[in-house]
C-alpha cells in the first residue's frame, strides 16, 4: 500500500465505507488504453529526468534549471491521457516561499505540478518506500523528520531551497480526505516559516484543489483516504467511462512577517482554501 500522508499521522477516515469498485470489460479496456501510455509517460519521463540530472547536479547543485520542466510536462500530459479536464485560476506566486494546499488524492501531486514547478515536502519515511521513494527523491522532494532536535537543521534546508528559488509545497491537513471537505490546518508545519532565517523574505500562497466527479458518479469519486489501497483506486480512475475534472484556485500570497505567529498564518491560509473549495463545489 502507498501511504497517503506526506507529513504526519493519523489518517482521516470517513464514517461511510469507500464506494465499491466494479470493473467490467469496457473498464478493463480503458485501464489498458490509458494505463500503458501513462506508465510510459511517467517512467519514461523519470528516465529522461535522471539522465538530465546527471549533468544538472554537478553544474548547478541545488538549482534545477531543466528537470522541473520535465516533471511539469509529465504531469500536464497525465491528465490528457486520463481524459480529465484541468483548469486553474489565480496568479502564480513570484516571491520566494511555500505553497499550502488541501489534500484529497494522489492526483493532487500531478495537478499541483502541472500548473507550477514545485517541490513537495514529505515525511522522511517516504524516502524508503519502494518505487515512490525513488520517484520522490528524483524529483527533488524535501524530506523532513518529526524530531524537534533536527528543527534547526531542517530550517536550514528550507532556507537553502527557498533562496534557490524553489517553491516548497506542504499539505497542512496532514492527511488526505474524500475531497468533500477541508480539514483544520496543522499549525506545526508553519513554525519553520517564522525562523529568523526565513520570516523576513518568505511568502505563503494558499491553493484550493477541487475535484469534480464524473457525471453519474459519487462526489467523492477521486478521493483517496484512510486505508484505501493505491492499486484499486488507480484502476478505478483509469477505467472510468467518463472522467471529471480538477480545478486549482490560487489565492493571494501572504507575507509571513505580516502575521503575529504560526497560528494566525495557518488560520488565514485555511480560511482562504476552505472558502474557495466550498464555492467551487457548489458551482459544479
Amino acid at each position: 500500500m502507498v501511504g497517503h500522508n506526506p507529513v504526519s499521522d493519523p489518517l482521516w477516515n470517513s464514517e461511510d465505507a469507500p464506494d465499491p469498485i466494479n470493473l467490467g470489460p469496457v473498464e478493463w479496456v480503458l485501464v489498458l488504453v490509458r494505463g500503458l501510455p501513462l506508465a510510459l509517460l511517467v517512467f519514461g519521463g523519470l528516465l529522461v529526468l535522471l539522465c538530465f540530472r546527471l549533468i544538472e547536479h554537478p553544474l548547478f547543485g541545488v538549482h534545477r534549471p531543466v528537470t522541473p520542466f520535465i516533471s511539469q510536462f509529465v504531469c500536464r500530459n497525465a491528465f490528457r491521457i486520463l481524459g480529465m479536464r484541468f483548469r486553474a485560476s489565480g496568479e502564480l506566486m513570484h516571491e520566494r516561499g511555500a505553497i499550502v494546499a488541501n489534500h484529497s488524492s494522489w492526483l493532487d501531486i500531478f495537478a499541483l505540478n502541472a500548473r507550477k514547478r514545485v517541490y513537495f515536502v514529505s515525511k522522511a519515511e517516504v524516502a524508503k518506500w519502494p518505487g515512490i521513494g525513488w520517484l520522490a527523491r528524483a524529483t527533488g522532494t524535501v524530506f523532513i523528520e518529526r524530531d524537534r532536535k533536527k528543527a534547526k537543521e531542517q530550517t536550514k534546508v528550507f532556507e537553502t531551497r527557498l533562496k534557490a528559488g524553489h517553491k516548497l509545497l506542504f499539505f497542512p491537513e496532514g492527511t488526505s480526505t474524500d475531497g468533500l471537505r477541508v480539514l483544520p490546518f496543522k499549525t506545526t508545519l508553519f513554525a519553520a516559516f517564522f525562523a529568523d532565517e526565513l520570516r523576513d523574505f518568505m511568502y505563503v500562497q494558499p491553493v484550493s484543489v477541487v475535484f469534480h466527479s464524473p457525471k453519474g458518479q459519487p462526489d467523492r469519486f477521486y478521493g483517496w483516504w484512510g486505508d484505501m489501497d493505491f492499486g484499486p483506486h488507480l484502476l478505478k480512475t483509469l477505467g472510468a467511462r467518463r472522467q471529471g475534472s480538477v480545478e486549482l484556485i490560487y489565492h493571494t500570497p501572504a507575507k509571513v512577517s505580516d502575521f503575529a505567529n504560526r497560528k494566525a498564518l495557518a488560520a488565514h491560509c485555511e480560511e482562504a482554501v476552505r472558502q474557495a473549495h466550498v464555492l467551487a463545489r457548489l458551482e459544479k
